[in-house]
């Protein structure tokens, strides 16, 4: 009889165990079901409309939120609080940082294919950039960047508007932008540029540009105008040269451990609602990047188109010695520029 309590008692004590640990697991599985991840997303600009990186991180978070809920969340740092660009790049390939918006260039510097797209005169508007990158020439450079660094693009979407050269003192020509400083990124493509255009680039990183300015370390950068009022940079500059130079692409950009954070069934809605969100940011960019040159001319910027001859003069530089030697340095990239020239028009 003893025996026989003893076994029901064991029996008893099993079941209870097994119940208990089906009960954890499936506490663990509610747990993880409810849980977010949390990525962080870098940025250079201040946390404003008039910055197209912020616009885009407004649309990203209520196209995600729309398409899975509270599953993930985007912890936007603008304004260099997670460190510089060229510092930034590091971290998100190690994935110490999720993701960054940021122009293409920065990334030039880890995988230098990438520079094609702020050669001078390259594109002639952001629907040129955008018919480019979107049939094949985008996929081709996230193949490079991938390669290279383990990161890829998560979407090419646009800045407000083309860059234009800024001063202090009047430059109205070719003759007058000579030996003029000018704050640029540190990439071979925006140094040559303007080495061709007669300036003086000057690698400095965006978050020190507005002291450089202000103290005359550089008598002037090129940037977009969005990003000008965005990051107050009227104010330490009187006129602008409508060069429109570049078309330069905005670009999200994660590395491959911020990719593999977000569960492999989420993955689909997310790179949809990145899609989505540029998009939406193209349609208004170029509407964005007028309304921006005329509250800079209420402001007190001074604006003088470029003349027509000296840019196809320029273009014309640009495309013999600095295309053609950019093809030759990387051949890979060859194709790309035939590709983005027969997207033209």
């Amino acid at each position: 009889m003893s025996s026989l309590s003893r076994r029901r008692f064991v029996q008893a004590t099993s079941a209870a165990s097994a119940a208990s640990v089906a009960m954890a697991a499936g506490f663990s599985g509610l747990a993880r079901a409810q849980s977010t991840v949390a990525l962080r997303l870098s940025s250079a600009h201040l946390p404003d409309l008039n910055s197209s990186h912020f616009a885009w991180q407004q649309l990203m978070e209520a196209n995600l939120k729309k398409a899975v809920g509270d599953k993930i969340r985007i912890d936007y740092f603008p304004n260099n609080q997670l460190g510089k660009e060229s510092d930034v790049v590091q971290q998100v390939k190690v994935g110490s940082i999720d993701m960054m918006l940021t122009g293409s260039s920065i990334w030039a510097t880890v995988t230098p294919q990438l520079g094609m797209l702020d050669l001078g005169y390259l594109f002639d508007s952001y629907e040129h950039v955008a018919k480019a990158l979107d049939s094949g020439v985008g996929a081709k450079l996230n193949e490079m960047l991938q390669k290279s660094t383990g990161c890829q693009v998560i979407t090419w979407s646009a800045h407000y508007g083309a860059r234009n050269v800024y001063t202090k003192q009047p430059v109205k020509s070719l003759a007058d932008i000579k030996n003029v400083k000018l704050r640029v990124l540190p990439t071979p493509a925006f140094i040559e540029t303007f080495k061709i255009m007669g300036a003086i680039p000057t690698p400095i990183s965006f978050g020190e540009l507005y002291m450089a300015a202000q103290t005359g370390v550089v008598d002037g950068f090129e940037h977009d105008s969005g990003t000008v009022l965005a990051s107050k940079l009227n104010e330490v500059v009187k006129h602008c040269w409508m060069t429109e130079h570049l078309f330069s692409p905005m670009v999200c950009i994660m590395g491959k451990r911020g990719v593999e954070r977000i569960p492999a069934e989420l993955r689909p809605a997310f790179m949809k609602a990145a899609a989505d969100s540029t998009v939406q940011l193209r349609k208004t960019g170029t509407e964005k990047g007028l309304q921006g040159i005329e509250d800079l001319k209420k402001l007190g910027i001074t604006f003088t188109p470029m003349a027509k001859t000296e840019r196809d003069q320029v273009r014309k530089e640009m495309e013999t010695k600095l295309w053609a030697g950019f093809a030759k340095q990387y051949p890979e990239t060859a194709p790309l520029f035939t590709a983005i020239s027969a997207a033209r028009g």
